[in-house]
């Protein structure tokens, strides 16, 4: 027994030496890593203290220097041991600076402070955290801008033991900011310069447009007397002679080309003053295509040029001004038309080139331009060595064209090859189509039944804006089983509603709001959709002339207000009858009137 307890006490002495060891060993990792962070932290106030970036000086409690970094030293030109001891960092500081911090601090708390190391450490001292600018004074006197920030060192009962002042050279961003000051100072004068060049520029330009278009119209004058008499003179019983025939015909030529071109320059001026006045709106393109073909054809075939046209499956609007847009295109096709060779050809094609804009373009198989001559395409008077040939031009149609297009919010171009021809261009932004809100209306007229005991029932519109007209109208027509009534309140209206619905007879009054009852049936007429269809005219104008003149525009029939009945019913049968047979003339209108 007894050696079995030596063993076990054996046993038990060897695990406690174990455990001990455990413990030692344990300690020793402990104590090394405490050696390690110790030398981290050691290390990382080395680089602090040792850095060339920025200064650190650290003071006692009285501001005196204890510690003057690599930073410093190289920032101030001291060595350490030359202000270690010795000053405070008030003593490299402006003076002019301190004694004005001094004053402002005092302000601020109510309470007088001395100029000096405490006007550098007063908010430090306080707990608060102070940052500023400074400038520096080198050992050379040289002075230099710095932010220093503050701090207060305390020991473990929060008394203050020192300070510490971290400057850093500011000199490059003071730099920076000077030259952004300088800069944005040159930028201000230049756009101070800028703004009055462009002021004498506009006072020159406006006085430019004043001047053309006084001048266009001092030219008129006496060109309206040229060619006056020399008409006079052409038409003179007895004939002229040739040779007065051909010096008359000269004279004629030479002013009519005259009045074209002040035409020309008094556009010019005044699109570039900014004072001419575009109406925008939704112009169908087939009836501009249509418009401008039946005015540029008599050109092209007196030249032999061969001319095509795009047609319209689908109606297709663009948001234009309806005489310009007109202007425009006429002047391509003309100039296609004037630089072609013999018996070429002119094609109109139209395309959308992107979902929002239709491109009109116009190619001819003229000689064709060089990019030089490109280049100088839309300069005003520049007819790029043409003055020399035997076409007449003015050099501006194409820069009034430019002008136009842009103001219409499009883009104008040109594409060319020398000895094929040339392809000038516009896009122009497509517009929904007017007729839409007036779909409802013709919709709800359609409604009513198409037939009634096999007979087709006829649609009148009218236009009319006094509502008690209209009432009246509706009870008479009431009294017509065999048709149906559409009604719009103003001629842009009725317009659009006649192209959409229709109708087989317009009811138009005369003095409607926006456009007159003339110009609606004008605008209708001109219209393939509704040339076809019969006017009559119901106007409270009812003297002779007024009559005479309806007449005249275009007016199938003449109505006078108040309305006679029986008369109104009659010439309704008629023109319905008229309407039916297809064979509605205007030219065989006859007046009925009261």
């Amino acid at each position: 027994m007894r050696a079995e307890e030596l063993q076990q006490q054996l046993a038990n002495t060897q695990a406690m030496v174990r455990a001990l060891q455990e413990e030692l060993a344990e300690s020793d990792r402990g104590l090394v890593a405490l050696t390690m962070e110790d030398l981290k932290t050691e290390a990382l106030q080395s680089a602090i203290f040792n850095s060339a970036n920025f200064s650190s000086i650290a003071t006692d409690a009285k501001g005196v220097i204890q510690i003057f970094n690599v930073g410093a030293e190289r920032m101030l030109g001291y060595t350490a041991a030359e202000v270690m001891n010795k000053i405070t960092p008030a003593d490299i500081s402006d003076p002019q600076e301190v004694i004005a911090r001094a004053k402002v601090l005092s302000t601020e708390i109510g309470t007088p402070i001395t100029p000096g190391f405490e006007t550098l450490v007063f908010k430090a001292t306080r707990g608060i955290e102070d940052i500023y600018e400074l400038t520096y004074i080198r050992k050379d006197g040289s002075r230099f801008p710095a932010v220093v920030s503050v701090t207060a060192l305390r020991d473990a009962r929060d008394a203050i033991i020192g300070y510490l002042l971290i400057g850093t050279d500011n000199t490059l961003r003071k730099q920076i900011e000077e030259e952004r000051n300088r800069v944005y100072k040159v930028l201000q004068e230049n756009t101070l310069e800028l703004e009055k060049a462009k002021a004498v520029a506009e006072k020159a330009n406006l006085a430019k447009s004043d001047f053309l278009s006084s001048m266009s119209h001092e030219l008129r004058s006496p060109l309206n007397a040229i060619l006056g008499f020399a008409q006079l003179m052409d038409s003179d019983t007895p004939s002229p002679t040739p040779s007065q025939k051909g010096s008359i015909d000269q004279i004629l030529h030479a002013g009519w080309y005259l009045l074209e071109l002040i035409g020309e320059i008094l556009d010019l001026a005044v699109i570039e003053s900014g004072r001419l006045s575009l109406s925008l709106e939704a112009v169908p393109l087939s009836v501009i295509m249509m418009e401008c073909q039946s005015m540029i054809e008599p050109q092209a075939q007196k030249r032999g040029i061969s001319m095509t046209f795009p047609s319209f499956a689908n109606p297709c609007y663009i948001k234009a001004d309806r005489t310009r847009v007109k202007q425009v295109i006429i002047n391509l096709l003309s100039n296609a038309i004037k630089y072609n060779q013999t018996d070429g050809s002119v094609s109109v094609d139209c395309m959308m080139p992107l979902p929002d804009r239709v491109r009109i373009s116009v190619k001819d198989t003229g000689a064709g331009l060089s990019p030089e001559n490109l280049a100088q395409l839309f300069q005003p008077f520049n007819r790029l060595g043409q003055e020399a040939g035997g076409e007449e031009g003015t050099g501006i149609g194409l820069v009034v064209s430019k002008r136009l297009v842009e103001l219409m919010q499009g883009q104008i171009g040109v594409a060319s090859t020398i000895g094929t021809g040339s392809e000038f261009w516009l896009e122009l932004l497509i517009a929904s189509d007017p007729h839409a809100r007036y779909i409802e209306a013709a919709c709800a007229a359609e409604a009513a039944p198409p037939v009634i005991d096999g007979r087709k029932l006829g649609l009148l519109l009218y236009v009319e804006d006094n509502p008690a007209n209209v009432k009246l109208i509706e009870q008479l027509i009431a009294r017509r089983p065999d048709m149906r009534l559409l009604t719009a309140q103003n001629g842009n209206d009725g317009i659009n509603l006649a192209r959409v619905s229709l109708p087989d007879v317009i009811l138009m009054d005369i003095n409607l709001p926006g456009i007159n009852g003339i110009e609606a049936m004008k605008i209708l007429r001109l219209d393939p959709l509704t040339a076809h269809i019969p006017i009559v005219a119901l106007s409270a104008n009812a003297m002779p002339r007024d009559i005479d003149k309806g007449l005249e525009a275009g007016f199938f029939r003449y109505l006078t207000k108040p309305i006679k009945v029986n008369q109104f019913m009659d010439t309704l049968s008629e023109v319905m009858e008229f309407a039916t047979a297809g064979t509605a003339n205007t030219d065989v209108a006859k007046p009925a009137t009261t």
